[in-house]
């Protein structure tokens, strides 16, 4: 597990952009089985591709699209176990991936971007790719 004080700051990066934090299992299931409408969620990391593509990516997305999700979320792995084992169940089969963005409509997987997708690709990249899939599917 990562000290607080390290994560902190990654938290806040999104967190500041309005985001929710789930920290619990039970946070995550009360969304996600009695949400109408969208959500995304970033399976938030300390890695440097959360810090330069992921995060970034993100908030471009946000920042820069007509249409977007309904509700922002985050997880954060290797400090919120049990949020992000019950998040990975709703984004099975996928295999776990960190960092990662998953767009849910009522509660159903309808988006995954996994690590790999993010590795070696710039923020304006990622959040170029999320703007299209907002315009497709929010």
């Amino acid at each position: 597990m990562y000290p607080e004080q390290l994560v902190a700051p990654m938290r806040t990066d999104l967190t500041s952009a309005g985001f929710e934090e789930f920290r619990s299992a039970e946070e995550v299931v009360a969304h996600l089985d009695s949400h109408q409408g969208t959500t995304l969620v970033v399976i938030n990391s300390v890695c440097g591709c959360a810090a330069g593509a992921a995060r970034p990516g993100v908030k471009l997305s946000i920042e820069n699209s007509e249409k977007r999700p309904d509700t922002l979320a985050t997880v954060f792995a290797g400090v919120d176990h049990e949020a992000v084992s019950k998040m990975r169940e709703y984004t099975a089969p996928y295999p776990p991936s960190s960092p990662s963005i998953a767009l849910f409509k009522d509660g159903d997987l309808i988006h995954f971007v996994e690590r790999h997708h993010i590795e070696g690709r710039t923020a304006e990249m990622i959040g170029n790719h999320l703007i299209e899939v907002y315009q497709e599917l929010c």
